[in-house]
């Protein structure tokens, strides 16, 4: 196995907590003429942001932001004030981590780019996560500083509080003078960007579990190239005419790809708006003439309905992910557009897509086949081949793959033999096309979002009213899933529906609200083993059951 670059890192802790790489997934470094040309230093902010500028797109428009216009050269130059001011203002060592809390706007891309140049390692959060999740992952990966938006303030400062570890917070978009705008307003837009190793850690990327605690993701510099040198190169294919837009969070590594490095990759323009509803995301196509879009099939669905009131006519590729893409949804958008949606399979720990198809390799219904530079495979419980046509486990390699910070026992569960296994129950056909069947772990994907069961029922768990729950996801014809809790209360407590309501508040105000369950139904007792063990598969094939009679019904 090859061995670790020297790192140009002073703050060793990432590559000191580092899995040992005999628990590292194969890396395919070579299967891509790309991919082999990567030299042992590099930094993907270089590659990016500064290579753009060399290629003569300096004036060129990277990012609209409402009516505001950031060229490639505005954003180089704001990223390295803020460089700048983190390592002449903070005294960041390269190698620390560094927390960013806001909404999809410039600065945070800025703030995100400046984190790279500064040969430090960005930590990205989203705006919903509570004081109780933040503090998590300012623990876990030892953060020092952080940059957050103003409006994000309220959580991060009880965080300042709690986390030991965390020193300083800078707030931007604000006039205040000591605020981050400020600050870096006054510094120069020059910054010597460390020359970080190719496998030096750039980011660490939080999912949550399966068992209620978030795992961080470390990828190196290369694997952001490499998710640009793979799936946007060969299968998305833009080019620095195209405009894009989308929905996920930036701090989602699907967002990260869609509105960061893919377009950046190619020299084209990103539109961001911070809150994506429907009608904003038509009227923008319309407005600004975008020809790529980036959201996920409860998105789609909605769009659909809403395409002939506008002209999206500049609209010439859409991207689905997040969760699978139901064959009726894929036929209403292409029926309203004309256009065959990539429908992309990705993980936090694999950093992006790397299971989809596009034009007329796209099979209505199947997510696709191993995207460039990548393998898969459809598994039995013991890694073996499964024969075509067979329910099993999915399992991938590629030039990128799990490294969780600090975290054996998840490391040797994703990653087995070389492989990863994202958690995804498929059927390979004889053409080698996957088709999404379920997810084999406890983990709950609505509207896009992953929210993990244990997670809500520890939260539902400090009720004082509860005794006992489980959370499953139920199906649901807007948000494909739901977090539904199935609840045993105290003797003296009976559920109604203001109860199931009280619970719900209590999930919103403890985690980021998008996690609480949507559907709570209370029960006399919970399905366990004979050794007690709770058996959660049952509720959610009673949940599926009820479905289908839903629905006959």
């Amino acid at each position: 196995m090859r061995k670790l670059s020297p790192s140009a890192h002073f703050d060793h802790y990432a590559r000191d907590h580092l899995p040992p790489m005999a628990a590292w997934p194969k890396l395919n470094l070579t299967s891509l003429p790309e991919l082999a040309a990567y030299p042992e230093r590099m930094n993907a902010a270089t590659e990016l942001l500064e290579a753009s500028l060399g290629h003569g797109h300096d004036q060129k428009p990277c990012y609209y932001f409402d009516d505001a216009v950031w060229s490639y050269a505005k954003l180089n130059a704001v990223a390295n004030q803020i460089a700048n001011v983190l390592v002449g203002e903070l005294g960041v060592e390269s190698g620390e981590r560094i927390l960013i809390r806001g909404f999809n706007n410039p600065m945070f891309v800025a703030c995100w780019f400046a984190i790279l140049k500064a040969g430090a390692i960005a930590v990205a959060t989203m705006p919903l996560l509570r004081a109780r999740e933040l503090s998590y992952i300012v623990d876990k990966a030892k953060v020092k500083f952080a940059l957050c938006d103003e409006r994000l303030a309220e959580e991060m400062k009880k965080t300042l509080l709690s986390s030991p570890s965390l020193k300083k917070v800078l707030y931007f978009d604000n006039h205040r003078a000591d605020g981050l705008n400020t600050i870096a307003a006054a510094m120069p837009e020059t910054f010597t960007v460390v020359e970080t190793a190719a496998d030096d850690v750039a980011l660490i990327a939080f999912t949550s579990g399966t068992t209620g605690n978030p795992k961080g993701c470390m990828h190196f510099h290369r694997d952001i190239l490499a998710i640009c040198d793979t799936f946007s190169r060969y299968v998305l294919k833009p080019t620095d005419r195209d405009v894009f837009l989308g929905s996920p969070p930036i701090a989602f590594t699907f967002g990260l790809g869609a509105l960061v490095t893919f377009p950046m990759h190619a020299g084209a323009a990103t539109v961001l708006v911070e809150r994506a509803t429907p009608e904003l995301l038509l009227e923008t196509i319309q407005r600004r003439k975008v020809s790529i879009l980036f959201t996920a099939p409860t998105m789609f669905r909605v769009l659909a309905d809403m395409v002939p009131q506008y002209d999206i006519r500049s609209l010439t590729k859409s991207v689905s992910a997040g969760e699978t893409l139901p064959l009726a949804t894929y036929e209403a958008w292409f029926k309203a557009t004309g256009i065959k949606t990539i429908d992309g399979l990705g993980s936090t720990e694999m950093l992006h897509i790397f299971c989809t198809s596009e034009g007329d390799g796209i099979r209505a219904g199947a997510t696709g086949k191993a995207a460039p530079g990548f393998e898969l495979r459809v598994v039995d419980d013991a890694g073996r081949d499964v024969p075509r046509g067979t329910i099993g486990r999915l399992a991938v390699r590629g030039p990128t793959g799990c490294r969780y910070l600090d975290d054996a026992d998840n490391q040797a569960k994703y990653v087995q033999d070389g492989w990863n296994f994202p958690g995804d129950a498929y059927v390979m056909d004889a053409d080698g096309y996957c088709w999404y069947q379920a997810r084999t772990d406890d983990m709950i994907i609505s509207a896009g979002y992953n929210i993990s069961g244990p997670e809500i029922e520890t939260v539902l768990l400090e009720h004082p009213k509860v005794k006992e729950c489980a959370v499953v996801a139920s199906p649901d014809r807007e948000r494909g899933f739901i977090a539904k809790a199935f609840v045993v209360l105290r003797d003296d407590t009976s559920g109604n529906e203001l109860l199931a309501e009280e619970l719900q508040d209590h999930v919103k105000a403890t985690i980021a609200p998008y996690k609480y369950p949507r559907a709570v139904e209370f029960v006399d007792a919970l399905p366990r083993t004979e050794t007690g063990k709770l058996q959660r598969f049952k509720l959610r094939q009673q949940e599926l059951e009820r479905a289908k009679t839903i629905t006959i019904s």
